[in-house]
């Protein structure tokens, strides 16, 4: 990775939007102050962007699209530009890895890790652009019949604060890689690597208008980039009951979307899992960005015979985790900000109030500021699976054990809440493998692992309340684009 970007770099620096290939404020001059979750304080601002900043932004990526040399550039030159744009983020590495880590609160170890998926994203849709291939299709004698993959348009992405980089990244390189332009507004909580990525992106020859950045509120900037007629496709990344707004501002203009709306993701451990290499990931994925992850294993499943030994582990882990300042690199961060840290704590104490057992907490350094948004790891035992934190999101570090009997029992756990993203199963059994894979409901189901490494190639979404669409792999390409049939009458 290239250069390091210090904390003095940053200070007190104010960002701009990227609109039409430059640097621009909010038409009104309203600014909003970038705090550092890990102590509190503001260190940058970006624009408060409005309606009227929104269409500028849209109307510059509709004229790169219908007038401009993107539409008419070949798959080929559309795939240097995102390798050169992948080589940059390559060579900006520290850069990016430091300011992601100072803007979200998260470990510089997880930094450094997002810019290496945000590359790979870009390399590999770099590649793709010239392997997404139509059909032909028997038709009627006299007639040729084909298809072809176009874009939609322009494409508005709506970037969460979570993993900035990395799902900037997902959505950048799909959408563009098929030749639409974009349109990103990410979250007011993290905003700071999606600028930087649309300012290299010009500098990897993307045109003017192609790759734009509004920053501002979701209920401003946000309602109305998902609402703008101009607006061909939308892909969001957050809550079920923002996801549901969104859609209905897009289905006004009929438009198509792709939501990934979070998770309750469960791991299922059977008693013949090598318990000793499912224990580090069992806790790495609920610790993971402090757990605020929409594919977080935040249920852990686990066979009678073996759920004492089993509980008895991760609670030995759990108790010696620590979160503490982004660059102590320590197991995870503070959270994004006070509502989140607000929501943890209230759910953790709803479920104390229950009765729920707590196994074991983490701590807190005490090298970590009080005016930090942190919250200690928190183990919960035999949750009744009817229970608040059973069967809702925490998006925290909060991790709810369940015994269970059998493997219909286990299945039946898996599928019992509204979500259906992510799942794993841990057992040595290859038939069991196969059938609890393929009767679990969820978008991507790993068995004896759990997130293999952010899988770039694997195709990304949910069922149920988690969303619809595919993001990541192929899938991607597909939905960011849209068949057109065409039939020849030759005689």
């Amino acid at each position: 990775m290239g250069t390091h970007l210090s904390a003095t770099v940053t200070e007190g620096r104010a960002f701009m939007q990227v609109i039409d290939g430059r640097q621009a404020d909010a038409l009104s001059g309203k600014r909003i102050d970038v705090f550092c979750p890990s102590d509190g304080k503001a260190f940058a601002s970006i624009p408060a962007a409005g309606r009227s900043d929104v269409d500028l932004a849209v109307t510059a990526a509709r004229r790169a699209f219908d007038e401009g040399p993107w539409s008419r550039m070949s798959a080929i030159e559309r795939g240097r530009c995102l390798t050169r744009l992948f080589q940059l983020v390559e060579k900006h590495g520290d850069e990016l890895a430091a300011l992601e880590s100072r803007d979200t609160g998260k470990p510089i170890r997880q930094g450094k890790a997002d810019v290496l998926g945000a590359m790979r994203y870009y390399e590999f849709y770099g590649g793709a652009c010239d392997k997404v291939h139509g059909d032909t299709i028997p038709f009627l004698d006299g007639y040729t019949a084909l298809t072809l993959r176009e874009p939609h348009g322009v494409v508005a992405g709506i970037i969460p604060w979570n993993y900035p980089l990395q799902i900037l990244g997902r959505v950048a390189g799909a959408a563009l890689a098929m030749g639409n332009t974009l349109v990103v507004k990410p979250s007011e909580d993290a905003s700071l690597t999606s600028i930087r990525i649309a300012e290299l992106a010009l500098e990897a020859g993307f045109p003017e208008g192609v790759f734009n950045v509004v920053t501002g509120y979701g209920s401003d900037a946000g309602a109305a980039l998902s609402a703008h007629p101009l607006v061909d496709y939308v892909t969001f990344t957050g809550s079920p009951l923002t996801g549901t707004a969104i859609q209905q501002a897009a289905a006004l203009n009929n438009r198509g979307v792709t939501m990934e709306l979070g998770g309750k993701s469960p791991q299922i451990v059977f008693a013949d899992a090598d318990i000793d290499a499912a224990l580090p990931v069992l806790v790495n994925a609920i610790i993971q960005n402090g757990g605020q992850t929409c594919s977080a294993g935040s249920r852990v499943l686990i066979e009678r015979p073996i759920y004492e030994e089993v509980a008895s582990k991760l609670a030995e882990r759990f108790s010696k985790l620590v979160a503490g300042p982004h660059e102590a690199d320590l197991d995870l961060g503070a959270l994004i900000n006070p509502k989140q840290r607000e929501r943890v704590r209230s759910m953790v104490a709803a479920a104390r109030e229950a009765g729920v057992a707590v196994l074991a907490e983490g701590a807190i350094h005490p090298d970590a500021l009080r005016e930090g948004y942190y919250h200690r790891p928190v183990l919960f035992g035999s949750v009744d699976p009817s229970a608040e934190i059973a069967r809702e999101e925490v998006f925290g570090p909060v991790l709810a054990l369940f015994p269970f009997e059998s493997e219909e029992e286990a299945v039946r756990l898996a599928n019992g809440t509204e979500f259906g993203l992510v799942a794993g199963v841990w057992t040595r059994d290859g038939a069991r493998q196969h059938r609890v894979a393929k009767r679990v409901r969820a978008g991507q189901v790993f068995v004896n692992s759990y997130g293999a490494g952010g899988g770039i190639e694997l195709p990304f979404g949910g069922f149920k309340k988690s969303g619809h669409g595919r993001e990541k792999g192929f899938e991607a390409l597909y939905d960011m684009s849209a068949t057109k049939t065409i039939v020849f009458n030759h005689g």
